[in-house]
């Protein structure tokens, strides 16, 4: 069976010096008189397409560092490695313009794939259909919400009354989701665990679920699961693209769609949260 060294070595014409195993899927392939670099095993064809769609996708935009893709093949996925360094306040500020200038680089629509593609993919482990829509109320509930909170009932994560409200968030989103916007180009799992803090002091995003949607919600992403210097990255955000009034208070509906997708693949915990959340988002 092939395995990292081997991928790496047919898809980037090099004979490799060393491979480190750093999980079951990825691993660092030292490519002899070469650089490192980093081969990632996917799930299946359709996730290593949608993730080597998506980076080059989001390195179009030229706002943010982005690992330059190597090379794929349906199963493996090799890529640049990024040194890492310490976060500070000014890597951070930076990152809060660099994602501001990607998500006004746009989409096509609300739920569009990455050029080139599948058009279902996946976040983490978990499908994630994209359908486009125009509508951003009616697309986030359809195709963001209502998919991973039914999969949660199925499995008895979330209970039938909990469910309901999460349902009630969805009737109630054209009114809870402020002024209409564009679609926004967004890396789409953006959880501080795939943003790299540079040892260039550059901030670099991995692993993305890139599709297009609402600019608000990969912000909420980035404070579900925490973030270095979080204050720093918001101010330089809304220094450089200020958001719609309103958007604190907004900032649980869409942390509903991550919320529900780690339901789903992490159980009870997670399903808490969403309902509970879901509740604060309309009592607001």
């Amino acid at each position: 069976m092939s395995g990292p060294g081997d991928a790496a070595a047919r898809l980037t014409g090099r004979s490799v010096a060393e491979v480190r195993p750093l999980s079951g899927t990825l691993a660092e392939v030292a490519l002899r008189g070469g650089p490192v670099v980093m081969v990632k095993r996917g799930d299946g064809p359709d996730a290593v397409r949608a993730e080597a769609a998506g980076l080059r996708w989001l390195a179009e935009a030229g706002a943010l560092r982005v690992p330059r893709v190597h090379g794929e093949d349906g199963t493996w996925l090799v890529t640049e490695r990024v040194r890492t360094g310490p976060a500070d306040r000014e890597t951070a500020a930076r990152l809060g313009r660099g994602l501001a200038a990607l998500h006004a680089a746009g989409a096509p629509a609300f739920g569009a794939p990455p050029p080139g593609g599948p058009r279902d993919a996946f976040i983490g482990a978990a499908p994630m259909r994209n359908s486009p829509d125009t509508d951003w109320p009616r697309w986030y509930a359809e195709q963001r919400v209502l998919p991973y909170l039914r999969r949660a009932v199925d499995d008895g994560t979330v209970r039938p009354a909990e469910a309901r409200v999460v349902e009630a968030v969805c009737e109630q989103l054209p009114a809870l989701a402020g002024p209409p916007e564009p679609p926004a180009r967004l890396h789409g799992d953006l959880w501080n665990g795939n943003v790299l803090w540079g040892a260039d002091g550059d901030a670099w995003l991995i692993d993305p679920a890139a599709h297009g949607g609402h600019r608000e919600t990969d912000l909420a992403m980035l404070r579900l699961f925490g973030c270095p210097y979080l204050d720093d990255v918001l101010e330089a955000y809304q220094q450089a693209a200020p958001l719609a009034d309103g958007w604190a208070a907004r900032v649980g509906v869409h942390q509903l769609f991550p919320l529900l997708v780690h339901a789903v693949l992490f159980g009870r915990g997670y399903a808490e949260q969403a309902v509970e959340t879901a509740r604060a988002a309309v009592r607001h």
